[in-house]
């Protein structure tokens, strides 16, 4: 896991600004150490070799003003940091919710983006509180000390340099662990925020049916889980906390043992072993607090590390695009494929979901995708519309795949997506001038079910889940009709339905296929796959590298 992510300099001005800043508290503090360190050697010295008090008030002065320096910059650092903090969480919070208004980048479900806008980015407090300033100290001021010791007295000097690099090798060590146990306890915590949200947004349905007490034992294991990850978390945590300490302890013991021997034999001047003595756990101090404040500061990394993912993710996209949209009319057209995809696959974390499809989709064909569960035909789709990043060509109706592409495509997603109102509104949704006779079309040929005017709560309530998928292919068979668009795609529509839903279901596909509609349909349902004209079958991106 990396200290300092160097996306978050590029993309965040207010982090520039907190790391400028802080170098200038770092080089301050520093040099009152030093001060501080001389002054308190030289008093002792003097007070043993008999100078008079009245004699010595410059190194009492030089002491308490070097406190007082240091007192100050610590509070600075305070207030720098907690300001810091605040202005990158509002810099993250907007780009990503510009993202998800552009479409580019979404995230999987509410629960995700609640989890990443709300607690996550909130974890960056103890980032930039607590550990970025001791990483500015390390690398501003733990330089500057090490000179001090080694013009003092280079036999010590020497040895700090020895033992000073054991420690970060032993902190990236533990960093790999840590990296693995604390992205554990994210997901944990990003399954525990789902759970939660579905289960109040179902919770009416869940008790009209009398099943609100089972979800209490999904709730119940979700939250075992993540308390047993933010253990896992926890011990590595002490781990590293007494290995830091160990080894920075024996360090020291080292440098005050052969000060001390050299005294003894008369080859060093109290003044200098003193200021040595003084300066050896400062020297250390910085490293062994960033050790400390690492894993506090470790779930505000991944959080914002997901942030910027999702945003470069973007940026991608948008150039992707841009780039594109620049080919020849001829290139861009595909003949008379709506849908053309070439070597064209879903990307997570920069590596293929699925492998390559080369895939041509002409109006009035129908094509189903196919695979096993988790074979990548959701992700597919969401790297068609725009939703995840993805690699190769696609071009729908004339234009690049993504957020260009979608006012030309009519899609239904896996989770059908309702709004509180009725079931007119919800199947007219975007496409209102649309006349009524269309609206009772689409309702006849999906089988709704329901009149017009039936109400429909908030994400469904209400709502068992194969009418909640009706209506929702209803909404995008109707605004297929309505905007003339060519293009349908369909993720999983029948994947809550009974047979004979989903038979009425294929036919209204093809007879919208028959009216020259082009129809991208995921399932692994056998009667809604044999009714399309030829499949295309995912398969794993490992599988294929073998």
């Amino acid at each position: 896991m990396k200290p300092l992510d160097p996306r978050l300099i590029r993309r965040s001005g207010a982090a520039r600004g907190f790391l400028a800043a802080g170098g200038a508290v770092a080089l301050v503090q520093a040099v009152a150490v030093i001060g501080f360190a001389y002054a308190l050697a030289r008093l002792v010295t003097d007070l043993v070799a008999g100078v008079p008090l009245a004699e010595l008030g410059w190194a009492m002065l030089l002491l308490v003003g070097c406190v007082v320096v240091r007192a100050l910059a610590a509070w600075v650092w305070e207030w720098s940091g907690a300001a810091g903090a605040v202005r990158v969480k509002a810099e993250l919070r907007r780009a990503v919710l510009e993202s998800v208004d552009r479409g580019v980048g979404a995230p999987a479900g509410t629960g995700r983006l609640a989890t990443l806008l709300g607690p996550g980015l909130d974890a960056l407090d103890d980032y930039f509180g607590r550990y970025l300033p001791q990483l500015v100290l390390t690398v501003v001021a733990m330089p500057i000390l090490l000179v001090a010791v080694w013009l003092a007295d280079p036999l010590s000097g020497l040895i700090l340099v020895i033992v000073l690099p054991l420690l970060p090798i032993f902190m990236a060590l533990i960093g790999l662990a840590t990296k693995q146990v604390q992205q554990r306890q994210w997901e944990g915590l990003q399954q525990l925020s789902t759970a939660f949200l579905e289960i109040v947004g179902g919770l009416s349905t869940l008790v009209v049916f009398n099943r609100a007490e089972r979800q209490l034992g999904r709730i119940r294991r979700a939250t075992d889980a993540y308390r047993g990850k933010t253990m896992r978390v926890l011990r590595v945590t002490f781990l590293s906390g007494f290995v830091l300490e160990f080894g920075a302890s024996l360090s020291i013991a080292l440098v005050a043992v052969s000060i001390g021997l050299r005294l003894v034999s008369g080859e060093m001047g109290l003044l200098a072993g003193l200021f040595v003595l003084v300066l050896a756990p400062e020297v250390f101090l910085p490293l062994r607090n960033v050790g400390a404040a690492f894993h506090a500061s470790t779930e505000g990394l991944e959080a914002s590390g997901e942030a910027l993912d999702r945003f470069e993710a973007g940026e991608r996209t948008d150039a992707s695009a841009a780039r594109t949209a620049t080919a020849p009319d001829s290139a861009r057209s595909g003949g008379t494929a709506v849908l053309r995809l070439e070597r064209f696959a879903a990307l997570r974390d920069g590596r293929a979901v699925a492998a390559p499809v080369d895939l041509e989709l002409a109006p009035g064909e129908v094509v189903a995708l196919v695979g096993p569960s988790g074979a990548g035909k959701s992700s597919l789709i969401a790297a068609l519309l725009g939703f995840a990043e993805a690699d190769g060509e696609a071009w729908v109706d004339g234009v690049p795949a993504g957020p260009a592409a979608r006012p030309r495509v009519a899609w239904a997603g896996q989770q059908p997506l309702l709004r509180a109102g009725t079931v007119a509104s919800n199947v007219r949704l975007g496409s209102e001038h649309a006349p009524e006779s269309l609206l009772e079309e689409a309702l006849a040929e999906l089988a709704v079910g329901f009149d017009a005017g039936h109400p429909v709560g908030a994400d469904g309530a209400g709502l068992s889940g194969g009418q909640q998928q009706r209506i929702a292919v209803a909404r995008a068979w109707h605004r297929a009709r309505a905007e003339g668009l060519r293009l349908l795609v369909l993720d999983e529509p029948s994947s809550a339905l009974d047979v004979g839903h989903e038979a009425r279901l294929a036919a209204a596909v093809r007879r919208l296929a028959e009216n020259g509609v082009a129809v991208l349909v995921a399932s692994h349902r056998p009667a809604l796959v044999a009714a399309a004209d030829r499949t295309v079958e995912l398969r794993e991106a490992a599988r294929v590298a073998k």
